[in-house]
């Protein structure tokens, strides 16, 4: 481009983002709504008490095909996904082989496939490192991210709305699984999973139907308190249920074990990549890990305010927010081992202030409706 401008790509849904008062921003590459007229603020409300529709067909899909998929999958992934049952899915990490994560993902189990869906700024590092590991195996792999889109329904009324556009039994869904069927008349992926610590449901259609189920869901839902939520909400609401973000918590830098990861890293599942390095990590112990935590007095703790222990600064905020629901600033940082533990006094320099914090186990907010 002329003057070194950045072609940003854009959603199946980008032309309906206007007509609801968006604020486009670029994010991963994508121009993105990060809040709508309603704002930020009453975004997140409503999806803490009723509904929000999110537009995430940013996110990338791969398609993981042949005898040998599941062989790639597990090799590929620290989550031991030879336990899925067809209409699983199950989260889970990429790593390089010094344990360093590459990406957090979900996987589903289809019927005759593996879909792994990945952060959209990691999808062309991702399928390209999965592809590469694919000598010697009878596998193949596809990205249909462009051929995909992804919207999320999410609150505690989603289920009621979802329910009155769709003939599949919702019920019958649990958390982190999903079913096939259709929602006003559209041929959909129905996944109980989300990243907002509430009930909902994330619908994988093909593009080409995306405006027509877009508008189709703010419609039906509109008698429910359903109106459409951007990134801003989506991060303020990911924050109160402490859901590391990849890029900010997390990167190649930082192991699973680091990250707080180690409850989808299967070091017993069998060889996988950097496998190895984290069982010598875990061995060892981990010198540093992400930590919440709550300011104990007003603050906003931004990301890049240092983190004070003892008088030394020692890391710095990799996430942070002035909680909507909890009115109080709530944060997650790496912290020495020793300084870890629940209830230990911490600071943040909230722009020259020592604002003193207490390291918590998240989530921050326990009141969510989502059905586990």
């Amino acid at each position: 481009m002329a003057g070194g401008a950045v072609m940003l790509k854009k959603t199946p849904l980008h032309g309906e983002h206007g007509s609801h008062g968006a604020k486009l921003v670029p994010f991963a590459g994508y121009e993105m709504p990060v809040q709508y007229k309603s704002g930020i603020l009453e975004e997140h409300r409503a999806v803490r008490t009723a509904a929000g529709l999110f537009d995430v067909s940013h996110m990338g899909e791969l398609e993981v095909r042949g005898s040998d998929a599941l062989v790639l999958v597990q090799r590929v992934t620290t989550n031991d996904a030879s336990k899925l049952a067809v209409g699983q899915a199950q989260y889970s990490a990429i790593c390089r082989e010094d344990g360093g994560t590459l990406d957090d993902c979900i996987v589903y189990r289809m019927p005759d496939h593996y879909m792994i869906v990945v952060n959209a700024s990691n999808r062309d590092k991702d399928r390209d490192w999965i592809v590469t590991h694919t000598a010697g195996l009878s596998v193949h792999v596809s990205d249909i991210s462009d051929d995909i889109a992804l919207l999320a329904l999410q609150g505690p009324a989603s289920s009621q709305i979802l329910a009155r556009m769709t003939r599949t039994d919702l019920d019958r869904i649990a958390y982190y699984h999903f079913a096939e069927g259709q929602v006003e008349g559209v041929e959909a992926v129905i996944s109980r999973t989300g990243y907002t610590g509430e009930d909902g449901f994330e619908l994988y259609i093909d593009a080409h139907d995306a405006v027509r189920l877009w508008r189709g869901l703010l419609d039906g839902g509109k008698s429910s308190g359903l109106i459409p939520a951007g990134l801003g909400a989506r991060d303020s609401l990911r924050m109160e249920m402490g859901y590391a973000l990849y890029g900010s918590d997390m990167d190649e830098t930082r192991t699973p074990l680091e990250a707080g990861l180690g409850w989808v890293t299967k070091l017993d599942k069998g060889e996988f990549i950097g496998r190895d390095a984290l069982l010598a990590q875990k061995r060892n112990g981990v010198a540093e890990k992400l930590c919440g935590f709550v300011l104990k007095e007003r603050g906003f703790p931004r990301h890049g305010y240092a983190v004070i222990v003892n008088g030394q600064p020692v890391s710095s905020v990799t996430s942070g927010v002035l909680s909507p629901t909890l009115g109080q600033g709530i944060g997650m940082a790496y912290l020495p081992a020793a300084a870890s533990q629940p209830g230990t006094t911490i600071e943040i320099d909230t722009r020259g202030r020592m604002t003193p914090a207490q390291v918590v186990r998240p989530p921050f907010y326990k009141g969510g409706s989502i059905r586990r």
